[in-house]
């Protein structure tokens, strides 16, 4: 009797010890929790950082027509809603990382247990919403064990928080959104455009697979690791394994894409690289201003690199990826061009300066390097920096058939690059002002220097326009009207000029009496000259302002022939007036700017003036039409092969330009339009002491107008693109004669601005 009642009495304490010790536990849990959700462990995100967790979002930079040019970031994230997510890929997701995820509030009972059966193992205890919860508010899991069970319970309550906040939906696409997957990729769309140049919308099932089977541990297993590839592709087989298991895919189907390779199509985003990069690159510096100038609610600055702003361009990614090409496929061919004339020549690329002047502009390249600048940083003496570049070093260099691998000295790599022909190019629709393509330069990553907005150039002939329209303005001349092309002289003192000054055309002929049509379309300076004598260098240079030229012109007769120096940006704003019937608008590369929640914090609206009469704005197309029609510009209407392009287009259509080539070759320059399109090249070497030592190839009519041609045969050929092949608009009852086709007998016309056309037929 005593023994059970013994028996009993340890029973009964044994049960109390039970109950004691998970009452304890229990409520020492409890104490836990709430402990933390009082900020004991560490601060709890707020009801305002639940609904607006803090992470970097990108800002995107879109075209036109929809296709994100690039980004702006800290880290290259741009969140994607779940509409916009591929089933297939969720599908993935849930039976990979967490089967029961629409069945539970963001703590998962089964996994938890298992996870402690398993001694604290993960074993599916993280449910998609505690991993959430982790990348928005701590990230990785600390190694000190203390700390990392106090964040264990924080993920607990917030993911509990987050369930509450957002519907299952938004946490999967929040989830995706916050991935890194490295290789600059942040976020499933950032993923997807890198790892396979597309939407997510539009990934494979295999491709959804291989990005989830990422999640694990993104870095182990980098897709791009080639060693380990076979390891990367069991762990996306394994995914496609858990989706048939979860009924999302058939035996036959898992089977059938375990079987298919890895294939990328890879595409890093970076600010130096992709589509209209200069353009990019100058948008930046933009917006640095704009965000000083648009604050938030709150007082504080925009961040272009965290807040997810949208900027909306005028850049049509079509043209911009044409212009690009015309640039790249010309140009290959004219360097082979420039190599091989300054091949075995004494101080080339340069000509006609001392080896002194030579020494001068390698050493101030020198100083400018990022290896001076590295090494500056570094103690090293100027001797010393200096002696570094002459020891021979592996580098990548930049050619038009991709980089280049070479050992060769700093010093040789900068005489290599002073050979290099640059580019700056520019299309804009003239109605609106809307910058439709930007190519400041040939590669950024190489040439960083923007020859659209950046730096100006000498004009040569494309500024004599200026010079017409004052005379039809001031004079009530027209294109009809007879000048004589002979010799002409503006004496010393006269406009305050030094000496006496009596220009010559290029051929050194003359071609006596001709109409303004002609001058223009054969470019001849002692026309030019007397147009300018006649209204003076004030008016020409007050013209030029008011047609939006804003770089200094100096007051001087010379300017006639283009002795000045003024931007691509602004030389197509200009002559894109004479389209618009006489209303300069001010070219503009943004429509409007918008925060990463759609909310419009800029409408941009072009700035607009009248400059001059419509009639006059009509005369000077009818000018520039003669240029292409009989003048230098005319192999744009095909027939002729120089050994750079054959000019197989034989464009058909009205198209009013204007050639210029400046002293010694050194810039050559073609702006050419269209009803609604305009756009400008010029084509030189960095320094204007390097240049071609032929006008055979150093004019304006072979350097830049075969880009031109090169890149309206292309956005004629786009369907998609409604670039016009019409007639210029005529101006109701236009009061100025712009037929000239009887008003004199026709006249020698050969290019006297350029080489006789016959010398480039092979």
């Amino acid at each position: 009797m005593a023994t059970k009642k013994k028996v009993k009495n340890n029973f009964s304490k044994y049960i109390r010890i039970f109950w004691i010790t998970f009452i304890s536990g229990f409520s020492l849990i409890i104490l836990l929790f709430l402990f933390a959700s009082w900020g004991f462990f560490g601060a709890m995100p707020t009801f305002e950082n639940l609904e607006n967790p803090d992470s970097n979002v990108a800002t995107e930079i879109i075209s036109s027509d929809g296709v994100v040019l690039g980004k702006f970031y800290a880290q290259n994230r741009v969140p994607i809603k779940y509409e916009d997510l591929p089933k297939h890929l969720v599908q993935a997701l849930v039976a990979t990382e967490d089967e029961r995820f629409y069945d539970h509030s963001g703590i998962d009972p089964r996994g938890t247990i298992r996870a402690v059966v398993m001694l604290g193992r993960d074993g599916g205890a993280s449910t998609i919403t505690q991993q959430l919860a982790k990348l928005l508010f701590h990230g990785e899991r600390s190694k000190n064990i203390f700390e990392a069970i106090a964040q264990k319970i924080k993920e607990w309550i917030i993911a509990v928080r987050l369930e509450r906040q957002y519907t299952k939906q938004e946490i999967v696409a929040m989830y995706l959104n916050q991935v890194d997957f490295v290789n600059g990729a942040i976020g499933i769309r950032s993923a997807s455009k890198i790892y396979f140049n597309k939407e997510p919308k539009d990934l494979k099932v295999e491709e959804a697979a291989l990005f989830v089977g990422m999640l694990v541990n993104p870095s182990l297993h980098n897709p791009r690791r080639e060693s380990r590839i076979v390891m990367i592709k069991d762990r996306r087989n394994t995914v496609l394994g858990q989706m048939e298991r979860s009924g999302f895919l058939t035996k036959a189907k898992k089977e059938e894409l375990q079987k298919t390779p890895i294939t990328l199509d890879y595409k890093p985003e970076s600010h130096k690289e992709g589509i209209a990069t200069y353009f990019r690159e100058y948008l930046k510096v933009y917006m640095k201003d704009w965000t000083k100038e648009h604050l938030k609610e709150d007082g504080s600055e925009y961040d272009i690199y965290r807040d997810g702003l949208r900027i909306y361009t005028t850049i049509d990614s079509r043209m911009q990826k044409h212009a690009e090409e015309a640039v790249a496929e010309h140009l290959t061919i004219l360097q082979a061009k420039f190599f091989a004339e300054a091949k075995g020549k004494k101080n080339a690329p340069f000509l006609k300066i001392s080896t002194d002047e030579t020494e001068a502009i390698v050493k101030r390249a020198m100083k400018n390097s990022e290896r001076w600048r590295i090494l500056k940083e570094e103690g090293k003496s100027e001797g010393e920096i200096l002696k570094s570049f002459d020891v021979k070093t592996k580098m990548k260099v930049f050619s038009w058939k991709g980089e280049r691998d070479t050992i060769m000295t700093p010093r040789d790599s900068i005489i290599y690059y002073k050979h290099i022909l640059q580019v700056g190019m520019m299309a804009m629709e003239p109605q609106t002002g809307h910058i439709k393509a930007w190519v400041g330069g040939n590669n950024y990553k190489h040439f960083q220097y923007d020859h659209v907005g950046q730096g100006a150039r000498q004009v040569g002939s494309t500024f004599k326009p200026f010079v017409y329209s004052t005379a039809m303005e001031q004079l009530g001349m027209s294109p009809c009207d007879s000048i004589i092309d002979g010799p002409f002289t503006i004496p010393k003192g006269k406009w305050g000029i030094s000496k006496d000054w009596s220009p010559t055309n290029s051929s050194g002929k003359y071609m006596g009496m001709v109409t303004l049509k002609q001058a223009l379309a054969n470019s001849l300076n002692p026309v030019s000259a007397k147009l300018m004598d006649r209204v003076g260098p004030q008016a020409v240079v007050d013209m030029a302002h008011d047609l939006g030229v804003t770089s200094e012109i100096p007051v001087t007769p010379a300017i006639a022939l283009g002795s000045v120096e003024i931007t691509v940006k602004e030389m197509v704003g200009a002559f894109s007036t004479f389209v618009n019937q006489g209303v300069y608008i001010k070219p503009s590369f943004i429509t409007r700017i918008e925060d990463k929640n759609g909310v419009i914090l800029d409408q941009l609206i072009p700035e607009s003036k009248d400059v001059m009469n419509k009639d006059v704005a009509y005369a000077i197309i009818k000018l520039m039409e003669g240029v292409t029609q009989s003048g230098t510009g005319a192999r744009l209407r095909g027939g002729y092969v120089n050994g750079l392009t054959s000019y197989k287009y034989r464009f058909s259509n009205p198209i009013a330009g204007k050639t210029g080539t400046t002293q010694n070759n050194s810039d050559g320059w073609f702006i050419g339009m269209v009803p609604n399109l305009a756009a400008g090249v010029w084509v030189g070497n960095e320094d204007r002491s390097a240049h071609f030592r032929r006008t055979l190839y150093g004019q304006g009519a072979c350097m830049s107008l075969p880009i031109w041609g090169l890149f309206m045969d292309k956005c004629y050929k786009d369907k998609d693109l409604s670039v016009s092949k019409g007639a210029f608009e005529k101006p109701d009852k236009i009061t100025i004669s712009v037929d000239c086709s009887k008003v004199v007998p026709t006249v020698d016309s050969t290019d006297v601005e350029d080489v006789d056309m016959n010398q480039f037929d092979t």
